[in-house]
């Protein structure tokens, strides 16, 4: 039998269609391809015309004098205007964070590095913005940018990095507070968008580590471990949230006794962190079922014990499995804390509320809301955004 030789010069069949050279040709391919697809083009397109001139006929014709006037309170509400110096403290803290983390790891870091720096310029450049504020401003931009360079340059600050990352959170919280030397600045002044941002911070931080707790004790083998995990998850899941702040409010103090006082913050806190706890513990055994039982077996031949086998086996697979669901649940925590306003706390869309109800500004609630909204939008997305981010670097879903 002869021998069947290929040469360069003959046509080799592909399955694969062939990629669109030209913007038309994808335009063709994909948006007019026959009569119906060019019809619904066609009213999709003058639809979502429609629908944007309206919205920026409103945005550039409206009066957004009630957001001017009340930009302060929005941000920080009722904080005190000489001690505002602290919250630009922990301004210029995260804005010299996240450019170190930028310059250091790049990627997603730097992602949020540019979307928090484009915030600040904005609020810079905007006339409204206070004297004082404005030099804050520019001057977190300037940081952000120093030391993105200094990262760039120093690999050896990773590990300090990390250490500051933990560190921010206490520091800034304990800022506000003076620390016990400064003069403190009571709790129930805190509002606006800087309440908002504290209360999801604290809860989401410190849920997950407890709700990883939970969702291995809940698979543990000694059952009073067992039990009271599930007990736990349980209840909490059964009753909503405004029952859990009520219940931090009115049931807590009783539970620490009187000589440990609790401010209405940190019980919101407490709150907040226990209850998005039981459902994180859920999302995570979800990703710890996932593991198929050949990964558990491979562990204990290699001989590691059962603390090693699920930190760094079992749960390392298992939350990668279940970021959409943690990262979900992220974003709800973050929106729910407007519920505080149901046991006095002023939070973003409770000053905005306060503000609407104002006379001066009757019929002015529109603007308040579209910009409330506006800053839910921008921080929400970008948890969505880093989430789908993170998965792709870490190959979710791909063999």
């Amino acid at each position: 039998m002869d021998n069947i030789q290929l040469t360069n010069s003959e046509p080799i069949l592909s399955s694969k269609p062939k990629k669109e050279k030209t913007i038309f040709g994808w335009l063709k391919n994909n948006l007019f391809k026959d009569w119906k697809n060019t019809l619904l083009t066609v009213a999709a397109s003058l639809f979502s015309i429609y629908i944007l001139s309206k919205v920026f006929y409103f945005i550039f014709t409206s009066d957004w004098e009630v957001v001017s006037n009340n930009f302060r309170l929005l941000m920080i509400g009722q904080f005190p205007q000489e001690e505002i110096w602290r919250v630009w403290v922990g301004v210029l803290f995260i804005s010299a964070l996240l450019g170190l983390s930028w310059g250091l790891w790049r990627g997603i870091i730097g992602h949020v590095a540019i979307t928090i720096g484009v915030l600040l310029l904005v609020f810079c450049i905007v006339p409204y913005t206070e004297g004082n504020s404005k030099v804050y401003l520019s001057t977190s931009i300037v940081l952000m940018a120093a030391f993105y360079f200094i990262g760039r340059k120093a690999r050896v600050l990773k590990i300090p990095t990390l250490v500051l990352w933990i560190l921010y959170l206490p520091v800034t919280i304990g800022v506000l507070n003076g620390f016990g030397i400064l003069e403190p600045v009571s709790t129930n002044v805190w509002g606006g968008f800087l309440l908002t941002l504290i209360l999801a911070t604290v809860a989401i931080v410190c849920s997950f580590p407890i709700g990883v707790l939970l969702a291995v004790g809940r698979r543990s083998k000694l059952p009073i471990i067992k039990y009271s995990c599930i007990a736990y998850i349980e209840i909490i899941r059964g009753m909503p949230l405004i029952m859990v702040l009520f219940i931090g409010q009115l049931l807590l103090p009783l539970f620490v006794g009187s000589e440990i006082q609790l401010d209405n913050v940190l019980r919101a806190m407490i709150a907040f962190t226990l209850f998005s706890a039981a459902y994180l513990a859920e999302n995570i055994r979800g990703g710890l079922q996932s593991i198929p039982r050949g990964q558990f077996e491979a562990a204990e031949a290699l001989g590691l014990n059962n603390i090693k086998l699920m930190v760094f086996v079992i749960l390392p697979q298992a939350l990668k499995a279940v970021i959409p669901a943690m990262v979900g649940q992220f974003i709800s925590i973050f929106k729910d804390t407007s519920l505080v306003a149901v046991i006095g706390l002023t939070d973003f869309l409770g000053i905005g509320k306060k503000i609407a109800a104002n006379p001066e500004y009757l019929g002015k609630y529109l603007e308040i809301y579209i910009f409330v909204a506006f800053f839910y939008f921008i921080f929400c997305f970008l948890m969505s955004h880093v989430s789908k981010q993170l998965e792709a670097s870490l190959g979710v879903g791909k063999r």
